[in-house]
């Protein structure tokens, strides 16, 4: 297993792998930035429309394949073996890029839009096998890592393919010979790179392929639906594309027409955007602790409507002084406000979108992982084609860029808000998130120890308020935590509680009636396949020490046989929310602010095995002497 995600670009199962959807990208991106580059800075006009409305038509031919091809893009990466079909898109890749060649050298732009749309397709092809083939080569732990690669690789592509068609069109000054031969001679290269991807077996080579779009779009959609957590996690990366192609097919225009600025400054700000993305996706490992951390999603949502509405106000009417160097832009003041803006755009949605895309990855059905990402392509198509029609109509309509950028905000926000009602466990794990980084140094310890599906019962030692969060936040599975009644019925947490799908329980000489139904609570989690949390000390330590372990843990064992999962929390004693003499609670300045925390995580104990007296020398022996 990598102990850095940076290892796995010496590795043949990923190298080779990274290499050629780097170069599809950047070749995507050459040919897309040297298009429309000239058509917005040449003032072409085709049927009518000006270059900033051909602009987002562009867009939208270029993601429409993804909507009518997906279907099958996905069953064909189901039922054939990977690494061929990847060398065959490649060779696709070679005969459009001859053919927009030719089109650029004759000016033909009708047919440039044409080969705009089957670039499109050609990357509709490639779209399920890239996100399917990372979870048939990578561990788990190395998901999170392997999609930071991949987003901040394309997004380096990008800032290569915006400086290469900029500067190939520059270069040309009107002569595109230069910009065609670079197109075909990337094609090639990536056409190379990809005869080093080894053999991935098919997933499902037994699939019949079924070509009728409409009703395979539907049906793969449904795949998508089946895991609630998964099709709102889709929905969620659908709306960063519709937001990030919004936001970056207006950057030519917003260039020209309220900035005042060359075709130099739109390259910079699209570079802006894409090294935000690069910078924001790679430290998702780092903030995630190498798992799949939901708690970034919030996060990066709200960066993405806060930069968004900053943007605005940045620049929010037109420069009447032109610019035509970076350098004159730079020095220009305000400039490096709108860029640092659109970098922050680009690094929040690289929280916001990689942490999606690995928990799809993770939970999606394996045998029909390739159809569920053409899912997510079909839905991201759609919501992108939407994006580029809003724009459009808002700009016909009397809107400028700048406001363009604040509705874009506004509508984020009220979408995030919409998403984490859906699916709490977004927002909550934010807030674990937001809280245990803000106050401990975490580590775990045998996290493997924790089943990736199926009940289990967890059993820990309980030394302060904060338990729960704490391992609430370091576990990868979403677990039902039994707590104290009243601590439950606490006005303003109550929601939060409640949202987690915390389980209130009572001592019977206070309330008999909530400690049966706890019980009952507690069964029906584990008959569903969950994981449930409790603490058998029965309240927080006040010395330091383990506390016997009450025999309410055998009662649930011999209703419901699971495993036990022993754990011990070491470095909360002495820390903020512990009995702690030197930090009482909230009623000090906490004295081990950052603490650094321990969660030791023993091996499975077999049902049969899980008595009380067990379980506490268990947690005794895995915390030790580091209270």
């Amino acid at each position: 297993m990598s102990n850095s995600q940076f290892t796995l670009l010496g590795q043949r199962r990923f190298a080779p792998f990274f290499a050629t959807q780097f170069l599809g990208a950047f070749n995507d991106n050459v040919f897309r930035n040297g298009l429309l580059i000239l058509m917005t800075f040449q003032g072409v006009q085709i049927a009518g429309l000006d270059a900033s409305t051909l602009a987002n038509v562009a867009g939208a031919l270029f993601i429409l394949p993804f909507f009518l091809f997906s279907a099958t893009s996905g069953q064909l990466a189901d039922k054939y073996e990977k690494s061929l079909l990847i060398r065959r898109i490649k060779l696709l890749e070679i005969a459009l890029m001859v053919l927009a060649a030719f089109a650029f050298i004759a000016e033909s732009y009708v047919v440039l839009l044409f080969v705009l749309f089957l670039m499109g397709t050609q990357s509709t092809l490639f779209g399920p096998v890239k996100y399917a083939y990372l979870p048939q080569q990578l561990d788990s732990s190395e998901l999170v890592g392997g999609n930071a690669l991949v987003e901040s690789g394309t997004y380096l592509a990008i800032i290569f393919g915006l400086i290469a068609g900029g500067l190939a069109v520059a270069a040309g000054d009107g002569d595109e010979t230069l910009l065609a031969g670079t197109l075909i001679a990337i094609s090639v290269l990536g056409w190379l790179t990809s005869r080093g991807i080894p053999l991935t077996k098919a997933a499902d080579p037994d699939l019949r392929l079924r070509f009728n779009p409409w009703t395979e779009t539907w049906r793969i959609v449904g795949y998508a639906r089946r895991e609630r957590s998964v099709f709102l996690s889709i929905l969620g990366i659908s709306w960063f594309w519709f937001y990030g192609s919004a936001v970056t097919l207006q950057i030519p225009a917003y260039t020209l027409n309220v900035l005042n600025g060359s075709e130099e400054v739109t390259t910079l700000l699209l570079v802006a955007f894409a090294v935000g993305v690069g910078i924001g996706s790679l430290l998702c490992e780092k903030m995630s602790a190498r798992r799949v951390e939901l708690g970034l999603v919030p996060f990066g949502s709200i960066g993405l409507s806060l930069f968004a509405i900053d943007l605005y106000f940045a620049q929010p009417a037109a420069q009447a002084e032109a610019v035509t160097s970076v350098g004159a832009f730079l020095a220009r003041p305000g400039s490096l406000h709108v860029l640092l803006d659109i970098a922050l755009l680009g690094a929040f949605g690289g929280f916001y979108s990689v942490p999606l895309y690995a928990l799809v990855q993770e939970r999606a059905e394996a045998s029909q992982l390739s159809r569920i990402i053409a899912a997510n392509n079909i839905l991201n198509a759609l919501f992108m084609v939407t994006a580029a029609i809003l724009a459009i109509a808002l700009l016909e309509a009397g809107f400028s860029i700048p406001q363009l950028f604040l509705v874009l905000a506004l509508l984020n926000a009220a979408v995030a808000a919409y998403i984490y009602t859906l699916l709490p466990e977004f927002l909550i794990r934010f807030l674990v998130w937001l809280l245990v980084n803000l106050l401990y140094r975490l580590r775990a310890v045998g996290l493997e120890h924790i089943p990736r599906e199926g009940p289990a019962v967890l059993v820990c030692n309980h030394v302060s308020y904060a338990d729960a969060l704490i391992i609430g936040g370091m576990i990868r599975r979403p677990a039902r935590f039994v707590m104290y009644y009243r601590i439950f019925e606490i006005p303003l947490l109550k929601f939060l509680f409640s949202t987690a799908k915390a389980i209130p329980i009572a001592p019977a000489r206070e309330n008999a009636a909530l400690l049966e139904e706890a019980f009952d609570r507690i069964d029906a989690e584990l008959a569903d396949g969950n994981l449930v949390c409790i603490f058998p000390e029965g309240a927080i330590t006040r010395d330091g020490d383990i506390h016997e372990f009450r025999p309410g843990i055998e009662a649930i064992i011999e209703r419901r046989p699971v495993p036990v999962i022993p754990m011990a929390l070491c470095g909360m004693w002495g820390s903020w929310f512990s009995h702690s003499r030197r930090a009482d609670g909230l009623r000090h300045i906490p004295g081990r602010l950052l603490a650094r925390v321990d969660l030791r995580i023993g091996a499975p104990v077999p049902a049969r095995e899980a008595s009380a007296a067990n379980l506490e020398l268990l947690v005794r022996t895995l915390r030790g002497d580091d209270r």
